[in-house]
């Protein structure tokens, strides 16, 4: 089989290996430094101190890259619509698109028979360029549990693994997704196939749409966080706004935000990755991560006036970070 993973970082690298370590034949649409880097010295996947380089066909320029079975996005949402034309030039009648992606893809409404079937999403998709490069049916659901970082480029350290979860966007069983499934058997990852994709991308996000974008807001880590009262609070009530917006569109949450909470305390005291990327200087995911449920909440007539504030504070910041 074959795979093209779009947009290279961390955890676009880190699926390459997997996918190379299974005997697939992988590439790598990448630009800038991090291409350099992997002409020059290959991909490297660090764990645990000891590093494993792989030699794969990298380009900026998708016409010179095998045509894949499986378009593997492992960009950032926010730059999803720029590299929309490259993706449209990758897909041959075959090729299946894997958005490995946080926050909620603009696919999420394409399905027939749901709340809100059709909704096409502006915070995500504001000119509909990926809409028109990607048609529905390519698209495979995933969740990726994992963290990993590019500390310099074509440098992947794996921080934690988990699961990758993926999953037919209408809830269907297909070949395809046994496929992927199959190929990360035995790795350092557990594949799963969800019947229920969206609800496994809306559980996730109901993780780190309140902690992501406060850690921007106060440069504190989770565990600082959470044990300040008053930002614990603001958490639990965003947790809430966004748990009534599932229920209004049959994506019901059966965990209280204290539980959801108790989760992230055991995972350790650590910093969120928009944290990370704002340390870094890169653009941030803020409106796939919270936008899109603020854009939801609109639709829907919902009040949200804590994932509203704390958008528009995650806005103002990041624009005085970039002027």
């Amino acid at each position: 089989m074959k795979a093209c993973i779009v947009g290279a970082g961390a955890i676009g690298g880190w699926i390459a290996g997997l996918l190379a370590d299974a005997g697939w034949e992988v590439s790598l649409f990448a630009r800038g430094t991090t291409l350099a880097a992997y002409r020059a010295h290959g991909l490297r996947v660090r764990r645990g101190g000891a590093e494993k380089v792989y030699r794969l066909a990298a380009s900026d320029c998708a016409e010179d890259l095998p045509k894949p079975d499986y378009a593997i996005i492992g960009a950032k949402g926010q730059s999803i619509p720029d590299l929309a034309p490259a993706i449209a030039a990758l897909l041959a009648p075959q090729t299946s698109v894997v958005p490995a992606i946080n926050g909620i893809p603009w696919w999420f409404f394409q399905v027939p028979e749901i709340p809100l079937s059709g909704l096409a999403l502006a915070s995500v998709d504001p000119a509909g360029a990926i809409a028109r490069a990607i048609s529905p049916e390519r698209v495979i659901g995933c969740v990726v549990h994992a963290s990993a970082w590019m500390g310099e480029p074509g440098v992947i350290e794996v921080q934690g693994e988990d699961r990758l979860i993926f999953g037919e966007p209408s809830g269907a069983s297909s070949a395809r997704c046994e496929t992927l499934a199959k190929a990360l058997a035995g790795s350092t990852v557990s594949p799963v196939v969800s019947p229920d994709i969206r609800l496994a991308i809306w559980t996730k996000l109901w993780g780190n749409m309140a902690m992501n974008p406060l850690s921007v807001l106060t440069g504190a880590t989770t565990g600082a966080m959470l044990d300040d009262p008053g930002v614990c609070e603001l958490v639990r009530m965003m947790m809430l706004e966004m748990k009534a917006l599932g229920a209004r569109i049959g994506l019901a949450l059966d965990m209280t935000p204290e539980g959801r909470m108790e989760i992230t305390r055991k995972l350790g005291d650590f910093k969120t990755s928009m944290l990370r990327d704002v340390e870094a200087g890169r653009s941030i995911e803020i409106e796939p991560i919270l936008g899109a449920l603020v854009e939801i909440a609109d639709r829907l007539d919902e009040s949200v006036p804590n994932l509203r504030a704390v958008l528009g504070l995650v806005r103002v910041r990041e624009a005085a970070i970039r002027s």
